[in-house]
């Protein structure tokens, strides 16, 4: 997917996974805005993540040391020469005063801390190497689901953020949202999803984001989200077959209604897979064939309550979808950001 201007769109990954138990400040039956504004989201990863391994041209040859010493990709550094590692400037600041002597690394692996040493070789300019592409974050667009006035607590997605295909849910150390434009939007076609296009601006700060989720990225904005009325969020009871409408913003006008079907409903709130969704609207349809990336987290109302999100494209025909229920997502809302 090709993105303009300064920001590279990130297609941003569906994790699935069990809710944690509800401790939210919004719940079934309070008023919330839904948004469906089109946000520039940047986290930060807790650490920094081993992208890739790549060799090291020495006098001697070519050496890998992270790989000779058992790093793998997706592992996550934590630390280096006994010092924590929270960010990509903590890591080259430590890298920075590397020698040829063996240094250890820590990493976090599929939930297990392990520590390895590795023997820095001096590639080129003489510089001291690991053999490692790393990854500090995520950077990209995404969809605001709800904000709440009472706290300005909001919630994005309906999904958590991974780095890559195949890993875990990003352990993050800060994040913000930040204002974004939709110039376009890629269609979808049967076998090939399509994506939203656009350009975050990202001195334009408008929340922060404190939670990474299975459920969605949950945080606190200083300015108010969207301008719609607060509206009361359904009970998971409360939600039928049929009628709905999608709050989303698919061009540089904003946020608009898109008519769509609600054509299954699993009762069972452990997945952000509950509502099955049928775009029916045509103007929808000539414009993105669907559902695409980057309309995750894109506001369903039904009835006049808020009901859930979108959160997946069906690949096979992308005027399908899926979506999580409003009830779930809530629960994955943090203690901390309840306060």
């Amino acid at each position: 997917m090709t993105m303009k201007n300064i920001l590279i769109t990130l297609w941003l990954l569906f994790l699935l996974a069990a809710a944690s138990p509800r401790a939210w400040a919004a719940e079934a039956g309070d008023r919330l805005v839904p948004v469906g504004q089109t946000v520039g989201i940047r986290i930060e990863c807790d650490g920094v993540m081993v992208s890739g391994l790549a060799e090291v041209e020495t006098a001697e040859g070519t050496v890998c040391p992270a790989r000779e010493a058992g790093i793998l990709p997706g592992d996550r550094i934590v630390a280096l020469g006994g010092e924590a590692v929270h960010s990509g400037e903590e890591f080259l600041s430590r890298a920075k005063a590397l020698t040829g002597e063996p240094v250890e690394l820590r990493a976090v692996r599929e939930g297990r801390t392990l520590s390895v040493t590795v023997t820095p070789k001096k590639g080129e300019r003489d510089v001291w190497q690991l053999g490692l592409w790393l990854r500090s974050g995520v950077h990209g667009i995404g969809t605001v689901t709800f904000w709440d006035p009472a706290t300005g607590l909001f919630g994005a997605l309906g999904h958590g953020v991974s780095l890559s295909q195949g890993e875990g849910l990003l352990a993050m150390s800060g994040g913000v949202i930040t204002a974004a434009t939709v110039e376009e939007a890629a269609p979808g076609h049967r076998g090939e999803p399509g994506a939203l296009r656009g350009t975050a601006e990202p001195d334009t700060v408008l929340g922060t984001v404190e939670e990474n989720t299975p459920q969605g990225i949950f945080g606190k904005a200083g300015t108010p989200l969207g301008d719609r009325a607060a509206v009361p969020v359904a009970e998971d009871r409360d939600i039928h077959l049929g009628r709905a409408t999608i709050l989303s913003t698919v061009g540089p006008e904003g946020p608009r209604e898109y008519d769509a079907e609600i054509t299954r409903i699993a009762r069972d709130g452990s997945e952000t897979r509950q509502l099955t969704l049928s775009v029916t609207d045509p103007e929808l349809l000539s414009v993105t064939g669907g559902i695409v990336q980057g309309m995750s987290g894109s506001p369903i109302l039904q009835d006049g309550k808020l009901v859930g999100a979108v959160t997946h494209v069906l690949v096979s025909d992308p005027s399908k979808g899926y979506g999580i229920s409003m009830e779930n997502m809530l629960r994955a809302g943090p203690e901390a950001l309840a306060a």
